[in-house]
């Protein structure tokens, strides 16, 4: 997977924030992981890098190239702007929440190493899912086209006889304006992408 566009920080994974700051998050799996908001966009992705090298990411996926271990890149993470003791707390309860994603990772690393048929089953069993996926939205597709012509076929008939029996709650009514756009390509199989692992 290509790496991610930077934001307009300049940064990945950092954004600045409109009262001031920048906001530094990173993302393991489904979950958006707070690292906190820092005085400048450069301590926010320093912070972010360190989070990356914590969740095992590769260099690619980093803003900085010139650190290379995970204790170079917590040396150089400034901590956040701790304002009240209920930053405080809630910066301990990211920093918990950070070591169970990095835990997390390491686990599912070592379980993709260890049971690589498990692996390919899963990615065999989220291919034909999307195969699934796609062929019942053709289907639906092609339902709804045909139930459209049918519909609008009759209409023209109709009001060819000069009167219309059609009304509102007639469902070949509601067919005239049913949606037959394509929104299924083969390049991209809907909204769900089964294989980002970012």
């Amino acid at each position: 997977m290509p790496p991610r566009r930077r934001s307009a920080s300049g940064y990945r994974g950092v954004r600045q924030r409109p009262h001031g700051g920048f906001y530094a998050e990173i993302r393991s799996g489904d979950l958006r992981l707070s690292l906190g908001t820092y005085d400048t966009a450069h301590e926010a992705a320093r912070a972010f890098d360190a989070a990356a090298w914590r969740l095992g990411r590769p260099s690619r996926q980093m803003n900085f190239q010139d650190v290379q271990t995970l204790q170079q890149a917590l040396d150089l993470a400034p901590p956040p702007r701790l304002n009240s003791a209920q930053d405080r707390a809630e910066h301990n309860a990211l920093q918990r929440r950070l070591l169970v994603a990095q835990e997390d990772e390491r686990v599912m690393a070592e379980w993709r190493r260890r049971h690589p048929e498990d692996v390919a089953y899963e990615q065999q069993y989220w291919a034909s899912r999307r195969e699934e996926d796609t062929r019942r939205r053709r289907e639906e597709r092609l339902d709804r086209r045909r139930r459209k012509a049918l519909a609008c076929a009759q209409a023209d008939l109709v009001n060819a006889g000069g009167r219309s029996f059609f009304t509102e709650e007639d469902e070949r009514w509601l067919d005239c304006w049913l949606s037959t756009s394509d929104d299924t390509n083969d390049d991209d199989d809907g909204a769900d992408d089964w294989s980002d692992w970012d």
